[in-house]
Parts: structure tokens; sequence; C-alpha cells
């Protein structure tokens, strides 16, 4: 395959940003977010001595600055021997999004975790994690075979449909970020939780009815499936973690572990409900019954 190292490449920095989500996570969930008051230095070092909540707060920063580099090699390396004028934007937009989640960053330091910004810095890096497996998707072998087209007459259409699950999931993250953050409370989480289900069901079921032997529809139907599963389990035991360990000064280890692999499995259900939106636009194609 021509360019199969970018391939490779792209598949290395998505999952360097997952784990990006996940150090993230750990700030929020072991309290955290301001163990280092400054930035972009760590109390006027570049390394600090790594200990209590430094650790969490520095190492996130560590690892948000090797995806920044990683993801400045990819833009370049797009711009060079992509073909795609607009695998090229992609690429840049990218490394727009990574600059701009690490200044969010830095700004929530600044100003004291103020909740907008930290909601959006959220949002963002769920956002990034998504652009960056979507451009895996656009330069792996199969998408460079080209589109096993089917038709869909069914009703609602199955394009428009999987076009409203990424948006309902980018909106549960809000919401999940919101009650991390105190602005909101659990309710609104737990309601679009069902909502998001509910979409995702409706969809995945869409195509694995209509488009059973479809290779790519298939995975990419059973992966958002699975995946949204197991994000609902995590969520309930996440919830109930933190209900038996109400009492307590500082988060278990059991309910950090728990928030940060619910937060984990939400950037993964989100991007798989990308990968979805993707492989339906690309290989179905709406046709109205007479």
């Amino acid at each position: 395959m021509e360019n199969a190292g970018l391939h490779r490449y792209t598949i290395v920095l998505a999952v360097c940003t997952l784990f990006l989500l996940v150090a993230g996570a750990s700030v929020t969930s072991n309290d955290a977010g301001l163990s280092v008051p400054d930035w972009p230095l760590s109390y006027g070092r570049l390394m600090p001595p790594m200990t209590g909540g430094i650790f969490y707060e520095h190492g996130h920063r560590m690892v948000a600055t090797t995806v920044g580099f990683l993801t400045i090699i990819l833009a370049v390396w797009l711009w060079l021997v992509e073909r795609r004028a607009w695998m090229k934007w992609l690429g840049l937009a990218a490394l727009g999004a990574v600059i701009a989640q690490g200044v969010l960053g830095g700004l929530t330091v600044l100003f004291l975790l103020p909740r907008p910004v930290s909601i959006a810095h959220a949002c963002l890096a769920q956002l990034f994690f998504s652009t960056t497996v979507a451009i895996a998707i656009f330069t792996s072998p199969a998408w460079k075979r080209g589109p096993q087209m089917v038709d869909d007459a069914g009703t609602p259409p199955l394009r428009m449909l999987a076009m409203v699950v990424p948006i309902a999931v980018l909106s549960q993250v809000a919401l999940g970020a919101a009650y991390r953050h105190k602005l909101l409370g659990l309710m609104p989480h737990i309601v679009g939780a069902l909502v998001v289900a509910g979409l995702v069901l409706i969809a995945s079921l869409f195509v694995l009815i209509q488009y059973a032997s479809h290779p790519a529809l298939k995975k990419a139907a059973h992966s958002l499936l699975g995946l949204t599963f197991v994000q609902v389990f995590l969520g309930i035991a996440a919830y109930m973690s933190r209900i038996t360990y109400t009492e307590t000064a500082r988060p278990e280890p059991v309910m950090v572990l728990l928030t940060v692999l619910h937060v984990a499995a939400g950037a993964l259900t989100m991007a798989a409900s990308v990968a979805l939106a993707i492989q339906v636009l690309r290989n179905v194609r709406s046709i109205r019954v007479q």
C-alpha cells in the first residue's frame, strides 16, 4: 500500500491521544486540577518533583506536549505526501485543534478552573481524538480500495440518522463534563445517556438488518453498539462507586479507575459514532420511494 507508514503513524497518534484523554481524566478524578498553579511551566520548571497531584497534572502536560509534537509531524507528512487536498487541510485542522486544546488547558489553570473553559477543554479533546481516528480511516487500505455502494430506502434515512448520532454523543460528553466540573447535576447526564443509547441502538440495528453482508458498515455498527454497552455499564459502576465512597476525604482508587475508564470508553464511543457516520456517508446512497 502506498504510504503504509503514514497509516500506521495515524494509528499510533490515535492511541497516544486516547492515553492523553486517560491522563486528563486522571487529573480531574484525583482532584489534581490545580496541583500546578502556573502555566506553561510547572512551578517555574520544565520538570518539577513528581509527587502528589503534581504527578497527574504535570504528567498530563507531558503527554499533551508529546501528542502536540506528533500532530505537527502528521500535519507536515500529510501536506507533503497526500494527493487529496482535503486531507492536507484536515491535517492542519487537527494541528489547530491540538493548539487550541493546549491554550484551553492553560486557561483552566491561569483562571482557576473556570467551568465553561474546562468543559470546552473536555469536549475539544474528544473531537480531536475522533479526528485522529477519522484520519486513520482515510489513510487505511480499505478506504483506498473504494466504496461498496448500497441503497437506503428506509425511514428515517440512514444517512441523516448516522449524522445525528455523533452530535448526540458529543452533547452527552458535554453533559458529563458539566457534571464532573459541578456545573450541572447528574440527571441531565442520565437522561442524555438514555437518549444516546436509544439512537445508537436504532442506527446500529438499521445497519445490521439492512446491510449484514457489508463488511465496513457491519464492523462500524458492531463497534459502536459494543462500546456503547460498555460505556453504559461503566457509567453505572462509576456512579455506584461515588455513592459508596461519598464520605471519604480523598477519591478512592476504585472510584478513580471506574471514572477514568468511563471517560475513555466515552471517547471510544464518540470515535465509533464518527466512524459509522463516515462509512454510511461513503457507502450508502439514499433513494426516494415512489
